[in-house]
């Protein structure tokens, strides 16, 4: 293995900036789902988010609405970014079928959306140690709703670990583009 070119460091610095810009789009695209399922799920059926979904086994747990309308965010997300870095990102000439690329990057984000899963509930959970401030985000305003922060802040601890194991296994093969000038002596 050769030692990377400054070349081939601006080109992966490049596609790291293109990675984030695409993640940030998708960030919008899960905030917006969830902030229009939340307001769908109180408007259509009085429910808040942190309202049960149904039990665990008869046990004291639940899987709450907040848990389902997190995966449909993060499903509208995952296709949204896995789209924009396939046309953008990680472009190559030598692609596998959509569908073929796409079951990767969806295994990844599922990975990354379980870990998001463990922190939003970390978040939300009134028992937790890392339960957020409900005196600050007492759900009085949208930028006072928990479950809107909890949300986010899951996003950004899973976001690494995504962009990671996207580069290393769904675009593998697929690095940053380097062209070399020609001497025209």
């Amino acid at each position: 293995m050769t030692a990377p070119t400054p070349h081939t460091r601006r080109a992966g610095v490049v596609q790291f900036i293109k990675f984030g810009l695409v993640g940030g789009s998708g960030v919008i695209v899960n905030m917006i789902v969830t902030v229009i399922a939340t307001k769908i799920l109180l408007w259509t059926a009085a429910l808040s988010p942190k309202d049960p979904f149904f039990n665990l086994l008869g046990s004291q747990f639940h899987v709450r609405w907040y848990h389902v309308i997190v995966t449909i965010a993060f499903l509208a997300a995952n296709t949204w970014n896995y789209q924009l870095n396939r046309m953008w990102t990680f472009k190559a000439d030598n692609r596998k079928s959509w569908l073929r690329e796409f079951f990767p990057f969806l295994a990844t984000g599922i990975g990354s959306f379980l870990l998001s899963q463990v922190v939003i509930t970390l978040l939300m959970n009134p028992t937790s140690p890392l339960h957020l401030p409900a005196h600050i985000l007492d759900d009085s305003t949208g930028l006072r709703t928990m479950f809107y922060w909890a949300t986010l802040i899951s996003i950004v601890v899973a976001m690494p670990v995504n962009y990671i194991v996207n580069r290393l296994w769904t675009f593998k093969g697929t690095g940053p583009v380097i062209v070399v000038e020609s001497d025209p002596r």
